[in-house]
């Protein structure tokens, strides 16, 4: 492993009570507005980088993301960089987990940026920060908008891809634990038991859904019901490492192939069939059917994997239409990465919705995975 980690502190209260980031955090929905933190930032990350670097030049331009982070294009002398700065006021240190993730991923042949910096103590300047190679190429969504994607080939690579960083050694569940990362060099998750993990803010989400009037009453109802009847599913005696916001635009690569998974942010110890369903939440039965024969290249597929494959599309569905809701996704145009060309935000609420009830469908009928 190349990345370190000092004795130092911890500077957060930790990701102990959160199920998914984005809208967990105690600062909900923060970042996905970005103009004016990166007019703000950018000039301490100059002054920054140019301590760290004195003897070369320093160029910043704008890193495109569309994440909850902060990116930049560093050119460093002759060499250039991805840059991402995590500046909420929660003083979130997963950056350094993240990091040492990256890393071991990478050890088990996933293509991934080798990271080269990482700093989440502030001492320096006001937010936490990390450097890490620059692939120059775009995201699979790029292409895949254009249709000039593969989508079934490239599910296919993805599925193995998910096999072979399952191999990750990881023990509890649930996010991880950067002290006790620091303290052992391992990856703990912060829960005992799987289920206390996924039902995490679990009504919430839900309350959250209805109050927005995305969800009506009685369909939160149905879904919760639905759920607690699928309970038995969630009896893990031990997780897997999970991307948890697996997608095309967090792949860089085209129709010649992938060159790198990114955005390990979200990552934690969970259910095996998690990051395939992932897929789900955006695809439907010929890629999962791809992505799933790329796994069994690689390792079997669970016991009662079906079942569980349809649990955990619903849970990440119901995360993905908090984000949606709360960060404004359905008031965007088709320039948005996840509204498709010729397509409106009205369009992305239909669609959301409707997964969620397909979903629904596959989970009480035990259907195939690739009937989705």
């Amino acid at each position: 492993m190349n990345v370190t980690f000092d004795n130092a502190t911890t500077v957060s209260h930790g990701r102990r009570h959160v199920y998914y980031w984005k809208c967990d955090r105690p600062a909900a929905f923060h970042g996905t507005q970005k103009e004016r933190e990166t007019n703000a930032i950018e000039p301490q990350l100059h002054r920054l980088l140019a301590a760290k670097f004195p003897e070369h030049s320093i160029r910043l331009r704008d890193g495109g993301g569309q994440g909850n982070h902060l990116t930049w294009i560093a050119e460093i002398g002759n060499a250039t960089y991805f840059v991402r700065v995590e500046n909420g006021p929660e003083r979130d240190d997963h950056l350094e987990v993240e990091s040492f993730i990256i890393e071991s991923v990478r050890h088990y042949g996933v293509p991934t940026p080798r990271v080269h910096l990482v700093d989440i103590q502030r001492d320096e300047v006001s937010f936490a920060w990390q450097v890490m190679d620059c692939v120059p190429v775009p995201d699979l969504n790029v292409a895949f908008k254009k249709g000039e994607l593969n989508s079934v080939d490239v599910s296919y690579e993805i599925g193995c891809a998910i096999a072979r960083w399952q191999a990750v050694p990881v023990s509890g569940f649930g996010h991880f634990d950067p002290q006790r990362l620091r303290d052992s060099g391992e990856l703990h998750g912060y829960h005992s038991h799987y289920e206390d993990y996924f039902t995490l803010n679990w009504k919430r989400h839900l309350n959250f859904l209805e109050q927005r009037q995305f969800l009506l009453r009685h369909e939160v109802r149905e879904i919760d019901e639905t759920v607690s009847q699928a309970r038995d599913l969630l009896s893990l005696t031990e997780g897997c490492l999970v991307h948890k916001d697996l997608a095309f635009w967090n792949i860089l690569g085209d129709q010649n192939g992938i060159q790198a998974y990114i955005d390990w942010d979200d990552a934690v110890s969970a259910d095996e069939m998690d990051d395939l369903s992932l897929l789900g939440c955006f695809h439907d039965g010929p890629v999962i059917a791809g992505a799933m024969k790329g796994y069994q290249s690689i390792k079997s597929l669970p016991d009662n994997f079906g079942g569980r494959f349809w649990l955990h599309l619903l849970r990440n569905m119901i995360v993905k239409s908090v984000i949606r809701v709360g960060a404004g996704y359905f008031d965007r145009t088709d320039g948005f990465f996840l509204i498709a060309p010729g397509l409106t935000g009205a369009d992305l609420i239909r669609q959301t919705r409707s997964r969620i009830f397909r979903v629904l469908d596959g989970l009480r009928s035990n259907e195939h995975p690739e009937a989705l």
